[in-house]
């Protein structure tokens, strides 16, 4: 592998991302095609609910022009025909003489017959380039292959002195505008957004995406309640006449969307009925109750941290406190990533490392 291979198979990388949130339960693939001269040709990334695949849409650009180039791509290319035709054979047609993938697909349909069917064909075939990069950004998918559970990104905002609420009375928002619009970017590239029955009842959040151009953007929303109280004034009740609104609950429940009843309400249910779903990516915005609850199941597998500079007016120990104690979030199990500045407030991402090997089907 070259540095120039390295330059490319980054370059798939950024444009994956893309997919984040919109493409499940497909994972998120990019692609980067290259002519024999060394110069990009064709670029794709996989389109909303997982169709047409990136590797259709870089050689849809590429033309003639892929011929006798190579593939960068950042899972494994599929052998079997579902939605779409296997991208495998679309890379054998279009004359592609190289490909190069980050991490093998362990969907039972695929793990492996994409490589095998592209060399029998007799394309170069490398694997492993950037492959601890592409493992953390498609955990998602592979989770929900091998735990048969999505990704879960915990999302926090808290004050200076580590309050995730403000006194009763005032206005809920913690962070600023800035802030809160990052946020929103996060619920786009999410599946699902989790809240529980406590955060319901005392900010009524809307739990859509709200930014410019992104409204179609907003991910399923998802109410955890033991009790299957829900207001039907409220906002997610008022969404659910014309949209799905998923709530899970012990109990029986006039609620106006999706009722699903489940025994044990825990988030090992949820996970695993959301995966059933076809979800990828779960984002939990919800108080340090119901956290505390995904972190003691061994649910939480990011964290985005928004902290602002102000003191809030509430006494004893502190939300974080009691979330990052030894039964809560155990953050020396995470490394830090992306840190941001967003007007006053900071933020900060913590990623745990993968643990998709364990419990693997």
């Amino acid at each position: 592998m070259t540095t120039q291979d390295i330059h490319f198979m980054q370059q798939a990388l950024r444009l994956a991302k893309f997919g984040w949130g919109q493409v499940a339960p497909n994972p998120a693939v990019g692609c980067v095609v290259v002519d024999p001269q060394g110069h990009v040709v064709g670029t794709g990334w996989t389109q909303k609910s997982g169709r047409p695949h990136a590797e259709t849409v870089a050689l849809t650009e590429a033309g003639a022009r892929a011929r006798g180039g190579t593939a960068y791509v950042t899972l494994e290319p599929c052998a079997h025909t579902g939605k779409t035709p296997p991208c495998a054979q679309a890379l054998i047609e279009a004359g592609i003489a190289r490909v190069v993938f980050a991490i093998g697909d362990p969907d039972a349909r695929v793990n492996g017959a994409g490589a095998a069917r592209l060399e029998a064909a007799g394309l170069k075939v490398e694997t492993g380039l950037c492959a601890e990069t592409a493992e953390l950004d498609q955990r998602g998918f592979l989770l929900a292959q091998t735990q048969h559970r999505p990704l879960v990104t915990l999302k926090i905002a808290m004050s200076a002195d580590g309050f995730m609420r403000t006194p009763e009375g005032q206005s809920p928002w913690i962070t600023g505008e800035l802030a809160r619009k990052k946020g929103h970017m996060l619920r786009a590239q999410h599946d699902a957004i989790v809240t529980g029955a406590g955060t319901l009842a005392a900010d009524d959040p809307s739990l859509d995406c709200r930014l410019p151009g992104l409204a179609d953007a907003s991910p399923l929303p998802v109410i955890m309640s033991h009790g299957g109280k829900v207001s039907p004034t409220c906002k997610l009740a008022q969404r659910a006449k014309s949209q799905t609104v998923v709530l899970y609950t012990e109990s029986e429940s006039d609620f106006a969307g999706e009722t699903r009843l489940i025994e044990s309400l825990t988030p090992e249910a949820v996970l695993a009925d959301l995966a059933s779903r076809g979800i990828t990516r779960v984002l939990l915005e919800c108080g340090p109750e119901l956290a505390m609850a995904f972190a003691a199941a061994d649910c939480v597998d990011e964290l985005a941290i928004f902290i602002a500079p102000k003191k809030v007016d509430l006494g004893g120990k502190s939300d974080i406190s009691r979330l990052m104690s030894p039964e809560g979030v155990d953050i020396t199990g995470f490394t830090e990533g992306d840190t941001q500045q967003l007007g006053p407030d900071i933020y900060m991402n913590y990623t745990r490392h993968p643990t998709w090997q364990k419990g693997a089907a």
